[in-house]
């Protein structure tokens, strides 16, 4: 979370505390709702694709909650990172504390948390969020990094 200085007024602006998150929870109970009463099938909603499957596996966090469709097994959230300024890194998965390094070295990016059944391949976007530098900024600190380094 961003912090100012009680005294001076100063912001303290930290790139790895999330911003404009949005959360989709109602639009899960929905769905699952919908599911429920028949008006989108199994298939629709349990259509998670190898790569999220193996995403989880590898860059996952095992949550406490039960899958809510199979009930089989404990739901996975996976974090993907998206920003074209990140490069390769775009579009793919990453562990908490790679988000966090990428926030502090690139500008703003937006993380999208996934959760993921592994048995009957539910998947539903649970929240997204922004973390990094605002615009610029990073490309600046670390040229000042560097002067002072050379200093």
């Amino acid at each position: 979370m961003n912090e100012q200085h009680a005294d001076t007024g100063e912001v303290k602006l930290d790139p790895t505390a999330p911003k404009r998150v949005i959360d989709y929870s109602l639009r899960r109970r929905a769905t699952l709702a919908d599911l429920e009463e028949g008006r989108v099938s199994l298939g629709e909603v349990c259509d998670a694709d190898r790569y999220l499957v193996r995403a989880a596996e590898y860059h996952g966090h095992v949550s406490e909650e039960l899958c809510p469709v199979c009930r089989k097994e404990n739901l996975v959230t996976v974090k993907w990172v998206y920003e074209e300024s990140l490069g390769d890194a775009s579009g793919s998965a990453r562990t908490a504390e790679e988000i966090e390094e990428l926030a502090r070295t690139h500008d703003e990016f937006t993380v999208h948390v996934v959760e993921v059944c592994r048995s009957c391949k539910w998947n539903h976007l649970i929240e997204s969020y922004d973390v990094g530098w605002p615009a610029g900024l990073s490309a600046k600190i670390r040229r000042a990094n560097a002067l002072r380094g050379q200093a």
